[in-house]
Order: C-alpha cells, then sequence, then structure tokens
C-alpha cells in the first residue's frame, strides 16, 4: 500500500502571474505591472491609473473594491489582458473557479497573445477537472513565454495525473533548470522519483529542498517515508521526532499512510488525517445530493477504487463483489486506476451490473455520474492512498458515503459518513478518533482473498533461495513497514536460534543492501537475510509461504494482506497489537482464523512467542496444522458469510439514510 503521492501545483491561490494547481496564484501583480506600463500598452493614462489603481487593490486584500475597478476598466478597454486576469484571480479567491472561467474564455479569446491569461485559463480548468484543456492552455502559456515555470509546473501535475510520467518529470527539471531552488519543482520531481523507486535521488532531492526551507510542506514526512522504503533508518529518531512535534502543532509535515509506519497512537493518526484532509481535501463544490429520497428496486451500491486490477484490494474484494445478492443489490464499479487486462481485472469486469472505466475522467464528471445514477451508497476504497480521488466524495454524489478497506483509518472529513470496521481494529473506546461512524462487523473487516487458487507444487528450499536446513522466519511485508525496534528483535531470534534464516520480500538492491548492514551491524551474518524474488503468478507466490515455519509481523504497521495470504496458505502468523487500527489488524485476521493466542500485546512478548515457537517443532507444527483445519470453519474464510454481514450494514445504512439520518446509530447490523 502506497500514500497517496499526488504532485502539487505551484502555489496556493494569490493574485497576479503565476498560479497554481487550478488556482490562480502569484507575486503580487509584478507582470500585471510591467505589461500596464510598457510601451504601446492598448490605454490612455486615466485607464492605467485605473488598472494600477485595482492591481493596488488586490494586493491589499480588498477584493470587492479591486473587482468593481477592473469591471469598470473592462467596460472601457474590453480586451486588455491583464485586467482580465486580474479580475479572474479575483474572482477564483472571492467565489471560485467556476465564476472566473467565462472571464479566462473570453480572455483568451481576445487576448491570445498575452501568456499569463493562458495560464489563468489551465489553472482555472485544472481546479475544475478539466484536464485535457488545462493542458493545452499551459502548452499555449508556454509557447508564448518558454521559461513560464509555474506553467512547467502545473503542467507537470497534470501529466502526472495522466500517467505520462516522462514528460512530468522533463517539465520539472525544465522548471529546475530555469529556477534551481524553486521549492514545488523539487518537491514534484523528488515525488516523481519516488515513484520510479530512485530512493537516492528522491532522498537528495528533499535534502535539497528542506535545506532551503525546512518547514516545506510534507517535506519531513517524504523524507522519512522514502528513507522508510529504502530501510535507511540513519535519520529514523530525529525525523519521527519532528513529525511528531509538526502534527501536535497542527501543520502538514506528514501525510497520514506515512505516519502510519511511525506510531500506533490514534489520536496522533486522527490529528494527521485532519490536517491532510483540511489541507488537501476541503470540499470546493456545493454538495451534488442535496437530500433527496430515492426509491429503486435495488440499493445502489458504487464501489470507487484504482485497484481494481491485479492487486491486493482487488484480490481481497473480488469475492465479495461475485457473491452480492443482485435481487437487492444494484452493483457499479468505477475504477479509477489502470486497466491491466489481468485475469482479476475481467473477473470483476463480469461480476457487476455496471463497470465504469473512469480513469481519464475528470474528478467532478466521476461525482456527476454517481448523482446521476442516483446511487445509494458510495463505497471509497482507497482512501488517501496512490491514484485515490478523495475529492470526489468531497462533492457529496451520494446520501450514504463509506470509507472501506483501502485506507486503515480515519479520512478525518466532515462527508465520510461510516467507517467499516472490526472490534479488534477498531475498539469502541477507539471510536473517538475517527471523524466516521463506527460500524462493525462480526469479525475480521478484512475479507481473505476468495477464488484464488494456491497453486499445488511447491517450490524447492533451494528453488527459494533457502538453505536445506534451519528454521524459516518469513516476512513479506512491505520495506517501509520494517521499523527499526521491530528488525532488532528479528535479529535477536536469530542470533538465539542457530541455522535460521530470515526471509524477506524487498523491492530493490538499496534496501537489501541497508538491512544487510544492519544486520551486520547487530552481529548476525548478512547471508542468513534471503530476499524473495518476485514471481509472475500470485498462485506460485502463496505456494511459497509453504516453505516458511513461522511468518514475523511488523508494527506499528501491521501485515495486512500479507498475514490474510499466509494464514489461508497455513502459515502461523505472530504479532504484536498496537493502540492503532494499522497495528491491529493482524491481531484480528488471528482470532478470524481461530488462533488468537498468536496475539501478543508487547515486543519482548512477541519476541518471547517466536522464539517458543521456533525451538519447538511439534508445537509449531500442531499450530499450522490447527491452522488449516480451521480453514473450512473459521470466520476468515467464509466469504459468504462475509459477504451477508456486509450486506446487512449497506441495508441499514440505506434504512437510515431514508429517514433522514445518515450518520445515527445503525439498527439491525451484525455485530
Amino acid at each position: 500500500m502506497q500514500q497517496s503521492s499526488q504532485v502539487v501545483p505551484s502555489a496556493a491561490p494569490h493574485r497576479a502571474p503565476g498560479m497554481g494547481a487550478g488556482t490562480i496564484p502569484a507575486d503580487p501583480a509584478s507582470a500585471a505591472l510591467a505589461a500596464v506600463a510598457s510601451p504601446g500598452a492598448a490605454s490612455i493614462v486615466i485607464d492605467r491609473n485605473l488598472l494600477l489603481q485595482g492591481i493596488a487593490l488586490q494586493n491589499e486584500g480588498r477584493l470587492e473594491q479591486a473587482q468593481a475597478v477592473f469591471e469598470l476598466y473592462l467596460t472601457h478597454i474590453p480586451d486588455e489582458g491583464v485586467a482580465l486576469y486580474s479580475l479572474a484571480v479575483v474572482l477564483m479567491e472571492r467565489f471560485g473557479a467556476e465564476r472566473a472561467l467565462p472571464v479566462v474564455e473570453r480572455g483568451v479569446q481576445v487576448a491570445s497573445t498575452f501568456a499569463p491569461i493562458w495560464y489563468a485559463a489551465g489553472a482555472v480548468q485544472q481546479r475544475l477537472g478539466l484536464r485535457d484543456a488545462a493542458i493545452k492552455s499551459y502548452d499555449k502559456a508556454l509557447e508564448l513565454k518558454p521559461d513560464y515555470v509555474e506553467a512547467l509546473i502545473n503542467s507537470g501535475t497534470l501529466l502526472r495525473e495522466q500517467l505520462d510520467h516522462h514528460a512530468a518529470i522533463d517539465r520539472f527539471n525544465r522548471a529546475l533548470a530555469l529556477k534551481p531552488d524553486h521549492l514545488n519543482a523539487m518537491s514534484n520531481l523528488a515525488i516523481m522519483l519516488t515513484e520510479f523507486k530512485r530512493s537516492e535521488e528522491a532522498v537528495a532531492m528533499f535534502e535539497r529542498l528542506l535545506a532551503i526551507k525546512p518547514d516545506f510542506e510534507y517535506g519531513v514526512g517524504s523524507i522519512c517515508y522514502e528513507r522508510m522504503h529504502a530501510c535507511d533508518w540513519s535519520h529514523f529518531e530525529s525525523d519521527v521526532a519532528r513529525i511528531l512535534d509538526g502534527i501536535a502543532a497542527g501543520k502538514p509535515v506528514a501525510k497520514s499512510l506515512g505516519v502510519m509506519s511511525i506510531t500506533d497512537d490514534a489520536a496522533v493518526h486522527h490529528r494527521c488525517a485532519e490536517i491532510f484532509a483540511a489541507h488537501r481535501y476541503t470540499p470546493r463544490h456545493a454538495p451534488l445530493w442535496t437530500g433527496q429520497r430515492y426509491r429503486h428496486d435495488r440499493i445502489r451500491v458504487a464501489y470507487m477504487s484504482p485497484d481494481l486490477r491485479e492487486h491486493p484490494v482487488g484480490h481481497l474484494m473480488a469475492g465479495i463483489f461475485e457473491r452480492h445478492d443482485r435481487r437487492r443489490f444494484e452493483t457499479i464499479a468505477i475504477s479509477i486506476g489502470a486497466n491491466d487486462g489481468s485475469r482479476l481485472r475481467q473477473r470483476m469486469v463480469d461480476c457487476f451490473d455496471h463497470f465504469i472505466d473512469a480513469k481519464m475522467m475528470e474528478s467532478r464528471k466521476i461525482a456527476e455520474l454517481m448523482r446521476s445514477m442516483e446511487v445509494d451508497i458510495a463505497i471509497d476504497l482507497a482512501g488517501f492512498t496512490a491514484d485515490s480521488r478523495s475529492e470526489v466524495f468531497g462533492m457529496r454524489p451520494a446520501p450514504v458515503q463509506v470509507n472501506y478497506l483501502g485506507y486503515p483509518g480515519t479520512m478525518g472529513t466532515p462527508y465520510m459518513d461510516y467507517l467499516v470496521a472490526d472490534r479488534h481494529v477498531i475498539p469502541p473506546e477507539h471510536a473517538r478518533h475517527y471523524n466516521e461512524k463506527v460500524v462493525y462487523l462480526p469479525d475480521a473487516y478484512l475479507p481473505a482473498a476468495s477464488g484464488l487458487q494456491v497453486a499445488e507444487r511447491t517450490p524447492t528450499r533451494a528453488e527459494c533461495g533457502l538453505p536445506d536446513e534451519g528454521v524459516v522466519f518469513c516476512s513479506f511485508n512491505h520495506d517501509y513497514k520494517i521499523a527499526p525496534h521491530v528488525f532488532a528483535v528479528w535479529m535477536n531470534l536469530l542470533r538465539e536460534v542457530p541455522g535460521s534464516v530470515l526471509w524477506l520480500m524487498s523491492r530493490s538492491p538499496l534496501s537489501q543492501g541497508n538491512l544487510r548492514k544492519e544486520a551486520a551491524a547487530r552481529g548476525v551474518d548478512p547471508d542468513r537475510l534471503v530476499f524473495a524474488q518476485r514471481v509472475p503468478r500470485v498462485e506460485d507466490h502463496l505456494a511459497r509461504y509453504r516453505q516458511a515455519d513461522l511468518f514475523l509481523d511488523t508494527h506499528p504497521y501491521n501485515a495486512h494482506t500479507t498475514c490474510a495470504d499466509a494464514l489461508m496458505v497455513g502459515l502461523p502468523v505472530v504479532t504484536c497489537m498496537g493502540g492503532a487500527f494499522p497495528s491491529r489488524v493482524a491481531g484480528s485476521l488471528l482470532h478470524a482464523a481461530g488462533i488468537p493466542e498468536l496475539v501478543t500485546s508487547s515486543l519482548a512478548d512477541y519476541e518471547a512467542l517466536a522464539l517458543q515457537l521456533a525451538r519447538d517443532p511439534a508445537r509449531l507444527a500442531a499450530t499450522k496444522a490447527r491452522l488449516v483445519a480451521n480453514r473450512s470453519s473459521s470466520a476468515l474464510c467464509d466469504a459468504d458469510g462475509f459477504t451477508r454481514s456486509l450486506e446487512a450494514i449497506y441495508t441499514a445504512m440505506w434504512r437510515q439514510s431514508q429517514l433522514g439520518g445518515a450518520r445515527d446509530a445503525l439498527s439491525g447490523v451484525a455485530a
């Protein structure tokens, strides 16, 4: 699972030429002043003074008066680009992009050689989600003014959204060639480098950025998160301290998903999510649904996700989608991710009443489509993860909006009504840390993948790169989940269990090298770390678990899908249950699988239990046998029961919304 890595536009809303993402930013009017004062400007002396007066009022924040001046000026000189630009800026700030759109549309017609008006048009279109039109406007601005840094940055953000990554990187590099210390250009390029898994370059770029502006938004969190992906813990303690201090002060220092990998404090997760949501996802549109009551034969449920493909979320949910009772529910998929052409993608296309490929659709259009389809319940399966579109829910397209599965925490917004969980991941006493109303499934909130067959053939130890003898500790979690305190426990176990190895899955030679160095520093032969290679088929990947003896969970961010996979195959998992949702998921799954004795509440107990099992082959074999025996009867593998429980929750949500109380306590829900 990756956090939302959207690149950011050149600036927040401001005035004068130089705008940000769909906003009009700026340097107070330097370009406007230069244009007015230039020889041949289309105005007489008194008109020029009037325009200068309007710009002065605008810079003083007296926007209503400035608007009146620009409108008066334009009655005399209707084709003046500077006045049109300035009026668009004011309207954007006062009323939003919709009011500014007619002004920039007129501006590009009558002042087509004035680069800032094309930039203004791109900014307004970008804010409105008109991405193709915005790119064309930015390109026209760059044609007229090749060194237009803000246009390079904003168009780079759009190109990245359209998955034209190389073109986006090119624009950020061009911006930095013009302005080597441009903060947004550095930040955006660093984010792009993380997506290409070029960690060393990304970290270097973040370091350069923070050297210039130590409090750059999300800078400390971003560099910490990327260092964790590289298993570089050289700055871990100081990074974490800065992040926690910043969150306590209400500052946007880190994105919420990254914070889940450094602390298991639910109150910190909550505060961080609220800061992030307020900064990035404050609604900018009037709600599309305004209280209408629908009268459908079936409850219309829409799932929106970028992961309806070969992805953990896709594997977990495919069986649920297939099992929905179509007599009672009309199901809609809104796919905002890439079509990978996989068998899993086709499986989901086949099982929905409506499958909408909305990847290239503007967010506003997606919300309007959901409203026009009269969706009763809209479910966000992504939250604040990569390629999500949380802004769609901010437009309130449906009476009931639900945060489920893809993001293990509160979204910190007022417009998500419910969060579906279980009583292990969110005990009732933790509900105060969630903006959503928490509703409970009777067992684990996370469904094990169904319809997925483990390959019959188990690869040999040699084929897996494992030694012929010795205990195999396994942890196939992402690199960023490996915190130094957990790795220290793992090294203790290797020292205490002669001949044992630790089987990991690492994304890069850099992280592998850093983990080997950390092992050596703790007195463990680096060769006792074995790194699994990627295999094309998930069925073959799952078969490898049979060669492991014990799965060691991570903390504070547990294994989620990976834990469910291990348990499904029959591999016991030892976990340390923490204080927040992401650190309690493996514990939830172990309870559902019928072996709660593998859940511990401290790292000391976690280490002791893992050591006992590793030293007692008979006990470990009995635990494996019980796990396999439980498979057919445990809640973890009961996809039919899981679907019926989820549908009971949806039905209760729908009934409550019909009564006009979407966030009130639900009745009739399995608990």
